[in-house]
């Protein structure tokens, strides 16, 4: 199979390798011969069409022809234009029941409750992973932490008995001061939500002493926290060396941690983030849709899952609007992505400024493209809830989170909201990860062959023949092995990282 037509009503194809100019290719009973060279992931129209026509793939539209073209022509960004304008009013019309599964594979899923080992904390939640962090109240100490995290490193290291040491991992960032209203709110609400995350298994929160995120009102931030396994350190309160007296203090956490042991969890407790970047054409044939079967296994087990990126829903959000449980939860979706379309607006930038170059080389051509392979990653399952940036999750089942698309940014939002792990599907690749394992699915084979310490999963069989129940059942055990311990590529390579979203002045 040289190429592939996602949907009966599309009048583009998707070449699955590099094709050239004169072959002659059929499909829908037609021979079609290819006018241009059309590199893997792109498109190939099957029927002539003329300015101003709509291009469809996966059944919509997704932007107009700037010029007539004919049959078997190679149809790039160059050619296409977004559809996309400004503000809208959206009318919430309601899928049935029926359109919120999807015979064809819920078949596939386990009947009984699936289990992974995980840790539970005191107040009942639950981590995947049990680490110690040290998460600076603001960028003035950075290098403070930085130095504490390799200073226990090499004690733990330097001890022939211990036996898996813990992860130790200290979280620079840039932000804590010199901020007003939102993002000031923002960066207190992520790291908030970082101390109080299940899969540390203790925290040192270092604070300065004169910053904007004044330690002691973040502690108040963390409610009634386990005060034995969270622990304060002011840098300007310290007399003497604080890197001492934080070491001190580490070495007590680490001691509590180190006692921890997994036990058996049910998978109704595992939460999922669901992230796409550097997206190709296969993208929405392979590596997302396996996501979007796999988010309805993990909810229909009683779990949950997120999806973010707003401004990658444009094109694709009525889908998503539509499948809302309740009209209120419909209001909220409307109010996620009009307000980051006024968020673009308010910057005097277009809605559809996307896709990025990486995506119009892999052979995406438009935002609404890039949204309808985008949102493929959360299923069919209904809309239990809607999350603001820096909200953390209440409700069981598919959520939507607002934050932008940024990979790191986002990825951070979707650990802030409570995430164990993120999947993150890739058809260009990148190293990435955030303060939760963050798991590499390539959409497509060569991806995963060139650059094997990135990828975690190959979702690329898909279209090279193998059956995606067995893709599917593959890539669940491969989850279950994560959220019980194994350790994902980002992990051993000790890439992890925060991203804090911004939006207004420095002082």
């Amino acid at each position: 199979m040289k190429i592939i037509k996602i949907n009966p009503a599309d009048n583009v194809a998707v070449a699955i390798e590099p094709l050239q100019a004169g072959e002659i290719i059929d499909i829908d009973g037609q021979r079609i011969t290819l006018n241009n060279d059309v590199p893997a992931g792109h498109k190939i129209l099957l029927s002539d069409l003329v300015e101003g026509e709509n291009v469809i793939k996966y059944g919509y539209p997704i932007g107009h022809l700037k010029q007539s073209h004919k049959k078997g022509d190679w149809i790039c960004h160059d050619h296409i234009k977004t559809n996309l304008a400004g503000l809208l009013d959206y009318e919430y019309k309601p899928v049935s029941k029926a359109d919120l599964t999807n015979p064809a594979y819920t078949e596939w899923f386990p009947q009984e409750q699936l289990t992974f080992q995980g840790y539970r904390r005191k107040n009942g939640e639950v981590g995947i992973r049990n680490e110690v962090w040290i998460v600076p109240t603001v960028g003035c100490v950075n290098g403070i932490v930085n130095q504490l995290a390799e200073k226990l490193k090499q004690e733990v290291n330097a001890q022939p008995s211990t036996v898996n040491p813990l992860r130790i991992v200290a979280y620079p960032h840039n932000y804590g001061c010199s901020q007003l209203s939102d993002d000031h709110e923002n960066t207190r609400k992520v790291l908030r939500d970082l101390v109080l995350h299940p899969n540390a298994g203790a925290v040192l929160v270092v604070g300065l002493g004169c910053e904007n995120n004044q330690p002691d009102k973040f502690e108040e931030l963390l409610g009634d926290y386990d005060k034995e396994r969270i622990r304060f350190m002011v840098s300007q309160k310290v007399e003497g060396d604080e890197v001492e007296e934080g070491m001190k203090i580490l070495r007590e956490l680490y001691a509590i941690a180190s006692k921890d042991q997994r036990e058996a969890i049910p998978l109704s407790e595992l939460r999922v983030g669901l992230k796409c970047g550097g997206s190709d054409g296969f993208s929405g044939i392979t590596a997302n849709p396996l996501l979007g079967v796999f988010s309805d296994f993990i909810v229909s087990q009683g779990g949950t899952t997120v999806l973010t990126e707003v401004p990658e829903m444009f094109g694709a959000e009525t889908i998503l609007m539509n499948r809302c449980e309740t009209p209120e939860l419909f209001q909220q979706t409307v109010g996620l992505v009009n307000d980051f379309k006024q968020y673009f607006l308010s910057h005097g930038e277009p809605v559809g400024e996307n896709p990025s170059p990486g995506n119009k080389a892999g052979g995406i051509s438009t935002l609404e493209e890039k949204a309808l392979g985008c949102t493929q990653k959360c299923g069919k399952s209904a809309v239990k809830g809607v999350l603001s940036y820096g909200e953390r999750l209440s409700v069981k089942g598919l959520n939507l989170l607002s934050a932008p698309g940024n990979d790191l940014v986002a990825s951070t939002a979707l650990a802030s909201s409570g995430c164990h792990i993120v999947l993150f599907t890739t058809g260009r690749g990148t190293p990435f990860g955030t303060f939760v394992p963050t798991m590499k699915v390539s959409t497509n084979s060569t991806l995963a062959k060139n650059k094997p310490t990135w990828i975690d999963f190959n979702a690329g069989t898909i279209v090279e023949g193998e059956p995606m129940v067995e893709v599917f059942h593959r890539f669940m055990q491969k989850v279950i092995a994560i959220a019980s311990g194994e350790q994902t590529w980002n992990e051993k390579k000790n890439y992890q990282e925060i991203a804090i979203f911004k939006n207004g002045v420095t002082l």
